[in-house]
């Protein structure tokens, strides 16, 4: 399991210098430096530099930094893989995956570009067709790490309104957090387009620890303490699972394979979330120092 936090994953423009650099020191967990949707043509080049430049500036210290690029079909999408490949960035993420064989296609221009083997790929799944196919992505290749919802691109293509519930989306949320854990992979919701309503924000980050997601997607710094809060581990949880790595503890010690904790049966499946729990938490408190 992967103990890596990713509560907060804010996209920030690639032709924003600014931004790049406001963005150091946001207490967000993920970074995607983006030179697809927030870069207009003319500066796609020198977008690219810029986002090259700041992942190899060793600056943003242990935030996890991923690049998006445009996509390989783009006349500047192999350029931008080459330079992730050759840079210092933890993932490239590649937009409107649709099949297992994209996923492979980047992974072989990784390997020729000397990408190291450390370097993961994270998939959008914004269509329908790479909904569908969403099983087939997260299994396509061993570099596969995330699956990240675009759902303002799958709005469109599904016809579905952006409502309080997500109804319209809620089949496509469920989709991807099952392919991704059957992969053993990590899953992240899509992005809240009202950067005023904290209120909405909360609930759909509610919404989404409730259907399984590691994080949330976002566009602007104002929601990154909403989306670490809903997604982190509070102190009762991590209490908890703390007490309950201390009762199975004693229960190996006796020889048993359950244990009972406030009345409840304590398992090895509890006792190895509680552990992936306590991972996380220790990882975070780490981040902030």
């Amino acid at each position: 399991m992967s103990i890596r936090p990713r509560r907060s994953v804010l996209y920030m423009p690639g032709s924003n210098q600014r931004a790049l650099e406001k963005s150091r020191t946001l207490p967000a967990d993920v970074l995607i430096l983006d030179l697809e949707d927030a870069v207009a043509p003319e500066q796609k080049v020198q977008a690219r530099a810029a986002v090259v430049a700041a992942v190899n500036s060793g600056a943003y210290g242990r935030r996890e930094l991923v690049i998006r690029i445009n996509a390989l079909s783009t006349q500047w999408g192999e350029a931008d893989l080459a330079a992730v490949a050759g840079s210092q960035a933890a993932a490239v993420c590649v937009p409107k995956v649709e099949s297992a064989e994209q996923v492979q296609a980047v992974a072989r221009l990784l390997e020729r570009h000397g990408a190291p083997e450390s370097m993961t790929i994270w998939a959008m799944m914004e269509t329908p067709l790479g909904i569908l196919n969403a099983p087939a992505i997260a299994a396509a290749h061993a570099r596969m790490a995330v699956l990240v919802l675009g759902t303002s691109d799958l709005a469109k293509e599904l016809r579905v309104p952006h409502t309080p519930d997500r109804l319209g989306f809620l089949a496509s949320l469920s989709a991807c957090v099952l392919a991704a854990r059957a992969s053993g992979l990590d899953v992240l919701d899509g992005v809240h387009l009202d950067i005023n309503d904290e209120v909405g924000l909360r609930a759909v980050c509610e919404q989404g620890r409730a259907l399984g997601f590691d994080g949330k997607t976002l566009i602007h710094p104002g929601q990154i303490e909403t989306a670490n809060t809903v997604f982190g581990p509070d102190a009762a949880s991590v209490d908890r699972a703390r007490r309950i790595l201390e009762v199975w503890a004693q229960a190996e010690r006796d020889g048993q394979g359950v244990a009972l904790l406030d009345g409840k049966l304590i398992e090895n499946l509890h006792a190895a979330e509680a552990q992936r729990l306590l991972a996380i938490a220790d990882t975070i408190s780490a981040l902030a120092g």
